[in-house]
């Protein structure tokens, strides 16, 4: 007779997780606050859920278990996801190494989970949040107690999220149920979200979308540089470039350091390249008002901000304008500095970074303080940038935790 198992959390991990016990053999019961399991699943990729990526490695993730990332990958990788998904029904289509279900639908992803629960008579108890988790040492058995459902358990596996999404049922509670257990956790933040900046003239470009690239300064000292579609917001910055930085942004402001972002509005140019282009641009179009020499150059909106905050008036000729004057503006272009003073908060953050510290537990993610206690997902302080990549980790650590804890 096989193991009982609990898993706590029914998103992504916990549903992978519960498959993969139930396909070794235990016998799985799955808690889920919400009325249904996996509701972040569906908002993922836009609705499309970009479940996975052709391109994978620890330098997609940070936390305390970044090299835990790794090994756990290397055990469930991005082949062994595809051949998973494709065994439930899915096709799967390749964007430039994004991967997605063939519909397009993120739903297509969370009904193939539901139905191998239903086919591997995995018992899921919708609306239960878990009250109260304890161990009894002298059986060997878990206690789970839900509001309504209660149950004994040889081995349970938390797979409860973060703090990101709270109306999808990620807020925090799994940290609760992990402290009983003398887990120590790492203070979550907001990841992949946008950033809150303190200049006041972001209302003037707000909407505007444009190729950019941005290089995040902590303490004045430049940490990491990432390129993309840049949205302007009428608070600050938003768009995939600026959520891959966030995380640390975010991490940094938390321990009260200085945190700015400079926006290079021309990213294929350097200082050289830039000063050279606007050389030749005078040269040719010296004549023109700035408002015309400008045109073309970027999104007029843009031009105008830089105008302003350089000093310049959008009538004055471009030869007329003082080389100081120029400068400025050629630097603003290159290299605008906005100081960050927040992140949008965790009900607008895709996921948070922080959680279950990834020293204490094993490379089989058990618990090192509590033996049959496993982990799976966002509540360890494991997160991914965008591309897949948060999803690859629930669904890696799910596979793992669950066949472990089935042995």
């Amino acid at each position: 007779m096989g193991r009982k198992i609990a898993v706590i959390g029914g998103g992504a991990a916990g549903m992978t997780a519960a498959i993969w016990a139930s396909r070794s053999g235990a016998a799985v019961d799955i808690y889920e606050k919400n009325d249904r399991v996996g509701k972040k699943i569906l908002s993922t990729g836009n609705g499309r859920c970009n479940f996975s990526n052709e391109v994978m490695g620890a330098c997609f993730y940070h936390g305390s278990g970044a090299a835990l990332a790794d090994r756990i990958l290397s055990q469930f990788d991005v082949p062994r996801t595809k051949a998973f998904f494709s065994s439930l029904g899915m096709r799967i289509k390749d964007r430039d190494g994004y991967l997605y279900p063939a519909s397009d639908q993120a739903s297509t992803v969370l009904d193939l989970l539901r139905y191998e629960l239903a086919r591997k008579g995995v018992e899921v108890h919708t609306g239960e949040a878990v009250r109260d988790l304890s161990y009894d040492g002298k059986q060997e058995k878990f206690l789970v107690s839900g509001m309504r459902a209660r149950g004994c358990y040889d081995a349970v596996i938390l797979a409860c999220g973060g703090c990101a999404a709270p109306n999808t049922g990620s807020d925090g509670d799994g940290f609760r149920l992990a402290e009983q257990f003398g887990h120590r956790i790492v203070t979550p933040v907001p990841a992949l979200a946008a950033l809150r900046c303190k200049e006041k003239f972001y209302k003037q470009v707000a909407g505007v979308r444009c190729d950019a690239k941005l290089t995040l300064f902590l303490e004045g000292k430049p940490v990491r540089v990432e390129r993309g579609e840049l949205q302007l917001t009428d608070y600050g910055i938003s768009g995939i470039p600026t959520f891959q930085i966030s995380g640390f942004a975010a991490r940094a402001l938390q321990e009260g350091k200085q945190v700015v972002v400079k926006i290079s509005f021309l990213p294929d140019f350097y200082e050289e390249s830039g000063r050279a282009f606007f050389e030749t641009r005078l040269r040719e179009h010296g004549e023109d008002s700035m408002e015309i020499f400008l045109t073309g150059l970027v999104n007029k909106k843009i031009n105008q901000l830089l105008l302003k905050l350089a000093g310049i008036r959008e009538s004055e000729r471009a030869e007329n304008v003082p080389a100081e004057a120029f400068q400025r503006l050629r630097k603003l272009y290159c290299g605008l500095e906005t100081e960050v003073v927040g992140t949008n908060g965790f009900e607008k953050a895709q996921v948070s970074a922080g959680g279950v510290d990834c020293s204490e537990v094993t490379e089989t993610l058990m618990s090192k303080r509590q033996k049959n206690l496993y982990f799976a997902g966002e509540i360890l302080d494991i997160d991914g940038l965008c591309g897949g990549y948060n999803l690859q980790w629930a669904w890696s650590s799910g596979a793992v935790a669950g066949r472990e804890a089935a042995k």
